[in-house]
């Protein structure tokens, strides 16, 4: 089964709520984006953002331009029909993001949870080669992924943890690690997850 057609399935046999990385509000995430000068009218994307609310809640900030890209049309259908008439101010991706091509820069990228399905050397350069090409410099990273000692599966798929030594060497001098978070996220199951957070700065 290829990437594409394993999301469409787990998107469409799930509910929102149902997957396990489920959040009502990314808390964190949200933190995070505030404590950076960006201006309402920069170019933002969240990867792999199908199911999220990050998108309603920047909207609700005041940002205008928001692009939301997943691999899985399945769930940006069902974050089109949760936003109704605000779906509209958001740019949708149906797109794998190693194959990403903007149409801009973008000030900040957003990915909780894509970069560590990426098993794969050949994937993460691929990944890296998009973050440089698509992030202006000065531009800021967030990548969520699980930590050291956390998740070795997810959705039956094998991932690879992450500290921020480690996320540090797979991007590059281009990227400048600034703050790093942990969080224990506690999944629709109850089970607990271990998250690290990991913000970036592009050549500044």
């Amino acid at each position: 089964m290829s990437k594409k057609d394993h999301w469409e399935s787990v998107y469409k046999e799930k509910s929102a709520i149902e997957v396990s990385w489920y959040q009502k509000e990314p808390t964190i995430s949200l933190s995070l984006i505030r404590s950076l000068p960006l201006e309402k009218d920069e170019y933002v994307i969240d990867v792999g953002g199908g199911f999220s609310t990050l998108a309603d809640y920047l909207l609700e900030d005041g940002y205008n331009n928001i692009t939301v890209l997943d691999l899985s049309s399945n769930a940006l259908a069902f974050s089109k029909k949760r936003l109704g008439g605000k779906a509209d101010l958001i740019n949708w991706k149906v797109e794998d993001v190693t194959n990403h091509a903007p149409g801009q820069n973008y000030s900040l990228w957003h990915d909780r949870a894509v970069f560590h399905f990426l098993t794969e050397k050949n994937d993460r350069e691929k990944y890296k080669k998009v973050l440089e090409t698509s992030v202006r410099d000065g531009g800021y990273v967030i990548i969520a992924t699980f930590s050291i000692g956390g998740p070795k599966k997810c959705s039956g798929l094998d991932i690879v943890q992450y500290d921020a030594e480690k996320l540090q060497k797979e991007l590059g001098g281009s990227f400048k690690l600034i703050e790093e978070l942990s969080e224990k996220h506690i999944t629709p199951r109850g089970k607990e997850q271990l998250f690290g957070y990991y913000v970036f700065t592009k050549n500044a």
